[in-house]
């Protein structure tokens, strides 16, 4: 038989068996926040980080070849095939001269006469325009614009006293990473023979 449980003496709290006091949880020390630092006594704060040094802009020309005048070469590229062509000939390490800039169009038939002039005025000694091989223009009928703008091109360049041979069109597509070199190249030679732009020698003479 089991033993009967001893009641309580009601009469004497004291006899009564206590209970053990909870154990507060201990509280979690808040985290300071990325770049925030929280004074607590006896310890110095850290220095701040050091600011990041403006890293400068490389300039866009090319240094110059001893011996040689190196002109200044505006292309204006398609964005669907000689943009991307320009881009196989750099991840193929295809050497090429380096003295142009690369401006992206969507389409070579954007290219107005305006574009060509305005690149003059700002001191370009030549102007490639290139976009798809006919059949494969992004906007079918882009690339046969491209050639009605060029013609109009050719005709205000000679009336302002400008060499033809400093303009170009020109059809590369993006797997012609070779061809986009030969044609930079071809071109770069072609504009160093006729000396620095007849706009920029008015300038310099003003």
């Amino acid at each position: 038989m089991r033993a009967p449980k001893k009641k309580a003496d009601r009469k004497n709290p004291a006899a009564a068996p206590k209970k053990a006091p909870a154990k507060k949880a201990a509280r979690a020390k808040p985290v300071p926040a990325a770049g925030e630092v929280h004074d607590q006594p006896g310890r110095t704060p850290p220095a701040p980080a050091p600011a990041a040094e403006a890293v400068p802009t490389p300039t866009a020309k090319a240094p110059p070849v001893p011996g040689k005048w190196n002109p200044e070469i505006v292309v204006f590229a398609c964005n669907w095939c000689s943009y991307a062509g320009a881009d196989t000939a750099g991840v193929s390490r295809i050497q090429h001269q380096p003295y142009f800039r690369m401006i992206r169009v969507m389409c070579s038939g954007r290219i107005e006469p305006s574009f060509v002039l305005h690149a003059f005025e700002k001191g370009a000694d030549g102007v490639l325009v290139s976009g798809c091989h006919f059949g494969d223009c992004h906007y079918v009928f882009g690339n046969e614009r491209a050639v009605e703008q060029f013609e109009k091109t050719k005709k205000v360049v000679r009336l302002l006293g400008i060499e033809e041979g400093r303009i170009r069109l020109e059809w590369i597509s993006a797997a012609e990473g070779g061809r986009f070199a030969e044609v930079i190249n071809e071109f770069t030679d072609q504009v160093r023979a006729l000396g620095p732009s007849p706009l920029a020698r008015k300038r310099g003479a003003a």
